[in-house]
């Protein structure tokens, strides 16, 4: 399962990507705000040969198919993420036509993600922390959105958004998700595990008891 980092910030992204943690970088507005987007977009696929997904700043079908052509000049590595929303599937389409890799946002039911496959969509982004807080199972819905582009024989991924914590990301992962974006923090909270540390505890006090036993 891939992992996208979920930041616009050139120093985590480097820390990721040199220890082979993450697999590309996921950009929103919130993250690039303050910045130069163009700038900052293009600095991230210098700085890693990474993928990395923008979100184009526009719903209605010329601007977005404008919008997504400008940020796919940027570099090979952009993925273009469009709202699945019905102004927006033409370009959509017409994006995925010329060859420009796109990935539908606001998804979060099996049939929104079906359309999406169907206009030409690469990859869907299931919002599952949008869902949990309605009272519906995140995983349970990224499983019936992963069986019906897989009955449908659909080439296009499913990409948890920001699952809440190590349980809900095991959760995705087992439910057949291709990808699943994190924050930075949490990304590092998922390398802790009370029993990691307890081990580590022992380890050391186990090196620590040779050490004294070759001084003696």
């Amino acid at each position: 399962m891939k992992i996208l980092l979920a930041s616009a910030d050139i120093e985590e992204v480097r820390w990721a990507a040199s220890r082979g943690l993450a697999d590309g970088v996921a950009t929103t507005p919130a993250l690039l705000n303050g910045q130069d987007e163009r700038e900052t977009l293009a600095q991230l696929c210098r700085a890693v040969g990474l993928p990395v997904y923008a979100t184009v700043g526009a719903v209605s079908e010329n601007d977005v198919y404008k919008e997504g052509r400008e940020l796919a000049k940027l570099s090979d590595q952009i993925t273009v993420q469009v709202p699945l929303v019905e102004d927006a599937v033409a370009a959509i389409h017409r994006l995925s036509t010329e060859g420009i890799r796109v990935a539908a946002t606001l998804v979060f039911s099996p049939a929104q993600a079906l359309l999406a496959a169907k206009a030409g969509a690469a990859a869907v982004s299931l919002q599952t922390q949008q869902l949990e807080a309605l009272g519906q199972d995140g995983a349970s819905v990224l499983s019936e959105v992963r069986g019906v582009l897989d009955g449908a024989r659909a080439e296009c991924e499913v990409i948890a958004e920001l699952p809440n914590g190590a349980a809900r990301l095991d959760a995705c992962a087992l439910a057949g998700a291709d990808g699943v974006t994190v924050t930075p923090r949490d990304l590092r909270a998922l390398l802790v595990h009370p029993l990691t540390d307890r081990g580590l505890d022992q380890l050391l006090h186990d090196l620590s008891r040779r050490h004294r036993a070759r001084s003696s």
